[in-house]
């Protein structure tokens, strides 16, 4: 299974009084990096139903696990992968850590869910989607990912 990282700085402003990254800031860079991880799959821009039917998801859940501490300004790298394809739904983990070591600052989890663009209700991934993403995938659900 592969993941998706990125390095992420943290300034001064996402600090709290206690110069520790704010609690809200996790979440933001945990958003970014799974933006970023979207982008490397080509979902960038104004969605376009023609273009990428999948690019229509709305967020279900987010969970968030604060470990360690982010002390002062520097930075950060946040993994990401997909923990689960289900039919309809992508479940992501992710987690957060220093540079130089695999010590957890933070893990989190999210799940999406695709959309029709104009009823706003679920809809099946597209094959081509399933067989993109399925590098990145730990488990699928029975038939998500279909030959």
């Amino acid at each position: 299974m592969k993941f998706y990282e990125t390095i992420h700085d943290v300034y001064f402003d996402d600090l709290d009084a206690f110069q520790i990254l704010h609690n809200a800031r996790y979440l933001l860079l945990f958003e970014r990096t799974v933006g970023s991880f979207w982008s490397h799959f080509g979902f960038s821009g104004l969605p376009s139903a023609p273009k990428n039917p999948d690019h229509f998801q709305l967020v279900r859940y987010n969970e968030l696990d604060y470990l360690k501490p982010v002390i002062g300004i520097g930075q950060v790298r946040v993994r990401v992968w997909v923990e689960r394809l289900g039919r309809t739904s992508v479940t992501f983990r992710l987690r957060m850590f220093p540079l130089d070591e695999d010590t957890d600052y933070a893990t989190g989890r999210r799940v999406v869910v695709k959309v029709n663009p104009e009823t706003k209700q679920p809809e099946s991934w597209t094959k081509e989607f399933c067989q993109r993403i399925a590098p990145y995938v730990e488990n699928t659900d029975q038939g998500s990912i279909r030959a």
